[in-house]
């Protein structure tokens, strides 16, 4: 008769069997290579494109935050080029270590919420800002972005599952003022919206933001031409917000492993 112990481990077996690979090699330890994890990830992004017929190609963020630079070169060499950050300082860190390695291909974008005290580094070694909630910040991206550098790329941040904790702007109405805004800027382009859903299990709820985020998306992609960026869906939910018509998943611990939070 089997312990208790081998019963679980049956059991938890049973369980995790529904989820992606990369998930479940998450669950179970399984210790794979970056560039595994990579392939895994985007073989399951075009799984996904296949299964809900999905015609627009859907790129890959790899999420970097906390992750040594060893890493980034690591996915570099697998023919990973955009990477997301969300602390400031550690990443323009980051971006001055790739650009005395000559990685000029890189694409840095910042996604986490932005301090007003952040915003010069920010605007001066980030190519991409997802995460653009207040006229303040964009005010100051704008004023402080380097001439040299060209137009820095933003998105505005839906509070899609109105959630107090979660940066972003929560109306319609918001949403086009502020997209009104960042048109009128000099140095910005307006380029979509970024969002993070609610962290549940509730598949019909989850479907409902990310097909509010997409109604949102079309309507500006028929106001502003450079708009072209819908990024939803991460570890968790990214079959999901494939399905929802997400062209740019932000994806960390599948292909970095879990985070150190303790310097942050």
């Amino acid at each position: 008769m089997p312990s208790n112990r081998t019963k679980s481990k049956s059991i938890d077996a049973a369980v995790v069997v529904s989820y992606q690979p990369y998930i479940l090699f998450i669950l179970l330890g399984i210790i794979m290579t970056i560039k595994e994890n990579i392939q895994s990830v985007l073989n399951d992004i075009e799984t996904f494109r296949s299964k809900y017929k999905v015609s627009h190609q859907v790129n890959l963020l790899a999420v970097s935050k906390t992750k040594p630079f060893d890493s980034i070169i690591e996915a570099y060499r697998c023919g990973q080029r955009r990477f997301g950050e969300n602390y400031a300082q550690e990443g323009c860190e980051k971006i001055e270590r790739s650009r005395q390695e000559h990685l000029d291909d890189l694409e840095w974008f910042f996604i986490g919420p932005i301090q007003s005290n952040k915003t010069k580094m920010i605007a001066e070694h980030f190519d991409w800002v997802l995460s653009c909630d207040r006229p303040k910040i964009i005010t100051r991206l704008n004023e402080q972005r380097p001439y040299h550098m060209g137009k820095l790329k933003v998105c505005i941040q839906v509070n899609i599952s109105h959630e107090e904790q979660k940066s972003g702007v929560y109306s319609d109405e918001e949403i086009r003022e502020l997209a009104e805004f960042i048109s009128k800027q000099p140095n910005l382009e307006f380029r979509g919206l970024m969002a993070i859903a609610l962290n549940t299990d509730n598949l019909a709820t989850l479907k409902e933001e990310f097909v509010r985020m997409n109604d949102l998306f079309q309507k500006l992609k028929g106001i502003y031409p450079a708009v072209d960026t819908l990024s939803i869906g991460m570890t968790s939910d990214m079959e999901t917000a494939i399905e929802c018509g997400s062209n740019l998943v932000r994806i960390g611990t599948a292909i970095f492993g879990a985070r150190d939070y303790s310097k942050h």
